[in-house]
């Protein structure tokens, strides 16, 4: 039988108005960080994190890094952060030089458990910086109680979640700074960048460090990077702000199709008051995982994502024995699913079909 094309798990949509907006910067022989950076750091405040300064960066990891160092971050400190996500948010902590503490995750969020976060709080705990995993925000009432009773500050990886918001707050507001990843996976691009949303002080010195410590040329007031945004990267984001609500209606319409249908996993479940914008369409296997994957793949062209099968913790880079049972049940068990706005009705049935097939062979 022959294996119809591949359905990818993820799909970065690029239009003649992202080519024609490439064109313009080029024509204008400003390329480096200039007009089109400040305009998609105004527009992306405005549209995404209700106004809060905005400022972007060259990827989500700097814009971690720099809201961290901005944030006055360093060698002694601790930050809880979760071990089920992508390292660079343990990594960006690990560059200050203060060091990344790990904390268990809500087994439905797969968010940061406040309760487990609080257990790991010690004297030099100085933040706690959740990820919005998958698009689904955080619990951060539970979490922004923790930071109070112990005198922290909070700090939000919002690199899948651009538009989710929590009883009608956009995530990127909770927190002294958010970060949104701009790859070309996530769920709007700009080639490659980050942008960080935070306000006064934490913005001026994110600015600062971005530009090799300078706000005026050849005037260095710290020692900085660059980890500027080029006007290329701006010019393509400032398109794809444009598409993201409709494509945001596409992924939720595509997630509740996916609910009402697939059988055999369990599929997501959202948060009274949350918005998930579904970056992620992340299911449990109760059997062979792997062998689900396989099978998808092979049997029936439709691809999947594993985020993540190694915790961090238990990277290389980083090696540490604890005791993370939730994060390490998810682990196991997760597998994401098409979900993006490219998908076709035809698509949604042949993942509903394929999923359906598979976990009745008990996969």
């Amino acid at each position: 039988m022959t294996t119809p094309p591949m359905i990818p798990v993820a799909k970065p949509l690029i239009g003649d108005d992202e080519r024609a907006a490439v064109d313009r910067v080029l024509r204008s022989g400003m390329m480096a960080q200039g007009p089109e950076v400040a305009a998609f750091e105004q527009e992306f405040a405005e549209a995404l994190v209700q106004g809060r300064e905005c400022v972007a960066v060259n990827s989500g990891t700097s814009g971690l890094h720099l809201g961290l160092l901005a944030a006055g971050i360093g060698p002694g400190d601790e930050v809880v952060v979760p071990s089920f996500t992508f390292a660079a948010t343990a990594n960006s902590v690990a560059l200050t030089g203060a060091t990344p503490v790990f904390a268990d995750i809500d087994p439905v969020s797969f968010c940061l458990d406040p309760a487990s976060v609080e257990a790991v709080v010690t004297g030099r705990t100085a933040a706690i910086m959740p990820v919005h995993l998958y698009g689904h925000p955080a619990d951060v009432a539970g979490l922004a109680a923790v930071a109070e009773r112990h005198g922290l500050a909070l700090f939000e990886d919002a690199a899948q979640a651009h538009g989710a918001a929590q009883d009608g707050r956009a995530v990127g507001t909770f927190g002294a700074f958010g970060m949104f990843s701009l790859y070309p996976t996530k769920n709007m691009t700009s080639g490659e960048g980050g942008m960080v949303s935070c306000d006064g002080e934490v913005a001026r010195k994110v600015r600062l460090l971005r530009n090799q410590g300078m706000a005026a040329q050849y005037q260095n007031e710290v020692v900085g990077l660059n980890n500027r945004m080029t006007d290329i990267h701006a010019a393509i984001g400032r398109v794809q702000l444009g598409r993201l609500p409709a494509w945001t209606t596409t992924r939720q319409r595509n997630a509740a199709y996916l609910d009402a249908h697939l059988e055999g996993v369990a599929t997501p479940t959202v948060r009274a008051g949350a918005t998930h914008v579904y970056h992620q369409y992340t299911v449990r296997v109760d059997g062979d995982r792997d062998r689900m994957v396989q099978a998808l793949r092979e049997e029936h062209g439709v691809g999947s994502g594993v985020y993540y099968p190694v915790p961090n913790h238990r990277l290389a880079s980083f090696a540490l024995d604890l005791d993370l049972p939730e994060t390490e049940k998810a682990a196991r068990e997760v597998i994401s699913l098409p979900v993006h706005p490219s998908l076709t009705s035809d698509d949604l049935d042949r993942v509903v079909q394929a999923v359906n097939t598979v976990a009745r062979a008990g996969a």
